[in-house]
């Protein structure tokens, strides 16, 4: 299923569109600060860094998160929750020094990971305009922009990922999606 997806990726600059755990994403290697580039230009995205999916925590501290950032909202993976944290790739972050980060509960989606280690997942559509929930939908968005499309089917059943940041104990829900979550921080 992500063979070709593997192949553009794994090339400096690679982009594209694939079924994540939650909606389609335009993904890009996290490691690659080219691609990262052309995905937010793609995406007209500026001061909003996208989330990051990655196939483990030790990816994420590969890619130089600190785990000490990660060790207390690891309860939460894997699963469509995206967690704010901070981090000094100032290129992935667009200089903002945080971002949503998330391990996925997808074993496919995990298998490519490995492969390819972590890639920035935003939503496969334009600010302001529906998600694409299909590859046409998809396709419509970004056209011959992209290097690959890869069909997951209809996803118009699945949500986004719920957003989230921990703030000194308590739990602010940035953006509501797939998991609810109360202010005490447990997943309703």
């Amino acid at each position: 299923m992500f063979d070709e997806a593997i192949r553009c990726l794994l090339k400096p600059g690679g982009v594209g569109i694939i079924p994540t755990d939650t909606v389609y994403g335009l993904v890009a290697r996290a490691a690659d600060p080219q691609a990262i580039g052309r995905a937010y230009s793609l995406k007209a995205r500026e001061s909003k860094p996208g989330p990051v999916i990655a196939a483990s925590i030790d990816q994420l501290v590969e890619l130089g998160v600190k785990r000490r950032y990660l060790i207390p909202v690891e309860q939460y993976w894997p699963g469509p929750i995206s967690i704010i944290v901070p981090h000094g790739l100032s290129y992935l972050s667009q200089g903002l020094g945080s971002q949503p980060f998330r391990i996925p509960d997808n074993q496919a989606l995990v298998k490519l990971l490995e492969v390819t280690g972590p890639l920035l997942a935003t939503s496969a559509n334009q600010p302001g305009e529906p998600v694409a929930t299909n590859l046409q939908a998809a396709k419509d968005y970004f056209g011959d922009k992209v290097d690959f499309y890869v069909d997951g089917g209809d996803l118009s059943h699945n949500s986004s990922s719920t957003i989230i940041r921990v703030i000194d104990d308590a739990i602010e829900v940035v953006r509501e999606g797939a998991v609810k979550i109360s202010e005490d921080g447990k997943m309703a």
